[in-house]
């Protein structure tokens, strides 16, 4: 006894470290949306992206800048055989060795060893066949659509945290539902035994409602199951630890009733979606880009300057030679190698055009699926009220008879049954109407917009 005391103590320890490890935590909606929005790896890499195109919209402007480029040398030379045939000049000094001497000492070849020059050019851009401004027009244009497509995804993941927070909100109820079933099961086996017991019941009956009990706990460990992997994949989107048990707030799911017909949602979408805005920004990048490849039939124009710096020991040296100008550069074969360039270029642009028809075809349909999907989840919530009403009138109706020996066991089992699937969808059409008007706000291009102003 004293052992089974003991053992009992550890393990009622061992239920309360494990209890105290495992944290729940009540979560809003609004709060699970803030820490997906924050914790979003598809966010992150939209931030790398936009940064990437603003860094390359900043190395377009610097092609304005002027390009300065400085070298220099230092050589060490050999004696080279020189022979020149025209005779340096001797001097005119008068005759005689120490004439003679002086005309040979003036003829001879310095003797150079080493050498050292260093220059600096500068250059200007004044013209270049508008393919700087084109270049940052386009860059520009890019970085706005990166910007936009980084909005968009910023909406899908506000999506994707309301659809997975109705995942989790109905499995945690469909598991108090089948756990409240699950206990009026039990009584019911209890009271079927002790009838049953009594001679008061055929085995069989008393079978029948074992069975279903047995069924009922199978649900209920499905049930569980299924709860456990919504509250851990909905960890896992939030960051926060996979073993924290997230209890959801039945609030969040209250259904919303708008009047906006479809044409006034189409509308909506087409003005205010982020990736029909971010397409017509790269229609623009692909109209600059045309420009740019137009620009090859134009000569180039700079401002050019330069200092150059040499000296070659015995022989010269060079300092403050400046020099300065006006350089033009054009290559003729632009004439015939441009227009390959220019056709590419056009190509793009009317790929992107027809991307964009197909683009805005795709928008109105995912609008329409979007608003019937909508009306018809509204309409579910009736629907399925209407039923659990029935139903649990039914099984009212179908207790007494069976109470008064008018109706089956098997009647009342398809009555308990019926009460529960019609509790189940009930439970569940409040929690798809809210995310089919999300997912309808989401096709329109206003989910951001109205999940802040929300908050």
């Amino acid at each position: 006894m004293k052992n089974n005391k003991y053992i009992a103590a550890f393990v009622a320890v061992v239920l309360s470290v494990s209890a105290y490890a495992q944290e729940t935590r009540n979560l809003s909606l609004d709060e699970a949306i803030t820490l997906s929005l924050q914790n979003s790896k598809q966010l992150k890499l939209n931030g790398a992206k936009v940064s990437e195109a603003a860094a390359s919209l900043r190395e377009a402007r610097e092609r304005r800048l002027p390009d300065l480029n400085v070298s220099g040398s230092y050589l060490r030379l050999n004696q080279p055989n020189i022979d020149l045939k025209v005779k340096l000049g001797s001097s005119s000094g008068s005759g005689g060795e120490g004439g003679s001497g002086s005309g040979s000492s003036a003829s001879a070849m310095p003797t150079v060893n080493q050498a050292a020059y260093a220059m600096a050019n500068l250059a200007i851009p004044v013209f270049a066949g508008f393919k700087i401004q084109n270049g940052i027009n386009a860059a520009k244009y890019l970085q706005k659509a990166t910007t936009l497509d980084a909005e968009n995804d910023r909406e899908e993941v506000i999506a994707n945290t309301i659809a997975a927070y109705s995942n989790m909100y109905k499995a945690k109820a469909a598991l108090e539902i089948v756990k409240e079933n699950l206990k009026q099961s039990h009584q019911r086996v209890q009271d079927f035994s002790n009838m049953e017991k009594n001679g008061l019941m055929a085995r069989n009956d008393l079978l029948k409602v074992q069975l279903q009990e047995s069924n009922i706990e199978s649900a209920l460990l499905d049930a569980e199951n299924n709860w456990k992997i919504t509250y851990i994949s909905m960890n896992l989107m939030l960051g926060l630890p996979e073993e924290t048990i997230l209890i959801p707030d039945s609030a969040a799911f209250v259904p919303v009733s708008d009047s906006k017909n479809f044409e006034t949602w189409e509308s909506m979408a087409l003005q205010s979606r982020k990736d029909l805005d971010a397409m017509n920004w790269r229609i623009k990048a692909a109209k600059a880009g045309v420009k740019a490849a137009q620009g090859d039939y134009y000569p180039s124009l700079a401002l050019t300057g330069g200092y150059i710096a040499a000296d070659i020991p015995n022989l010269v040296t060079l300092t403050n030679v400046i020099n300065g100008g006006v350089g033009v550069k054009y290559s003729p074969s632009s004439l015939w190698k441009t227009g390959s360039k220019v056709a590419q270029a056009k190509a793009r642009l009317h790929e992107s055009e027809i991307s964009q028809d197909m683009m805005s075809d795709n928008v109105r349909l995912q609008v329409a699926q979007a608003y019937q999907n909508y009306l018809s989840a509204t309409k579910k919530i009736d629907v399925y009220n209407t039923a659990r009403e029935q139903a649990n009138e039914n099984y009212r109706i179908v207790k007494n008879k069976y109470d008064n020996s008018l109706a089956t066991t098997t009647d009342l089992l398809d009555a308990d049954v019926a009460q529960l699937q019609a509790q189940l969808n009930y439970a569940f059409s409040k929690a798809d109407a809210v995310v089919a008007y999300k997912k309808l706000l989401l096709t329109a291009g206003t989910l951001d917009a109205q999940t802040t102003n929300n908050q």
